[in-house]
């Protein structure tokens, strides 16, 4: 399997090696490919590579012993964050396209449905 284009930025923001972050990567994705049960072809391959680079930056963080800094702030952090930000950025597309179509279907329904018998105001 080849590996991710980002790995040598992420070496570099954690202070290891490349050859080292090949190292680690070739180590994560053995152990997606046990975990997740993975052949080719498969469909769990979308399933395999998030267990393998949510893996590797697990081991690059152990590695590096989470002394990453951002440039604009001053507190140690992690290099998954780049990961699972943009993890969280996917999704927003994704749950903002289910809820017009929730809300339009809503709309759909409440159009197209039989008056309701009007309820009596007062006692």
């Amino acid at each position: 399997m080849n590996s991710p284009k980002i790995l040598p930025w992420i070496a570099r923001k954690a202070g290891i090696t490349d050859t080292m972050a090949l190292k680690l990567w070739e180590r994560a994705v053995e152990e997606a490919k046990s975990a997740c049960g993975y052949t080719e072809g498969s469909p769990k391959t979308a399933e395999f590579h998030r267990h393998s680079i949510e893996r590797f930056l697990d081991l690059v963080e152990a590695r590096a012993g989470s002394t990453v800094r951002q440039p604009y702030s001053n507190s140690t952090s992690q290099v998954s964050w780049v990961w699972r930000h943009q993890g969280r950025m996917a999704l927003f597309g994704l749950t903002a396209a289910q809820n017009a179509a929730k809300f339009w279907q809503d709309t759909w329904t409440n159009v197209f449905t039989p008056d309701l018998p009007k309820r009596k105001v007062g006692c």
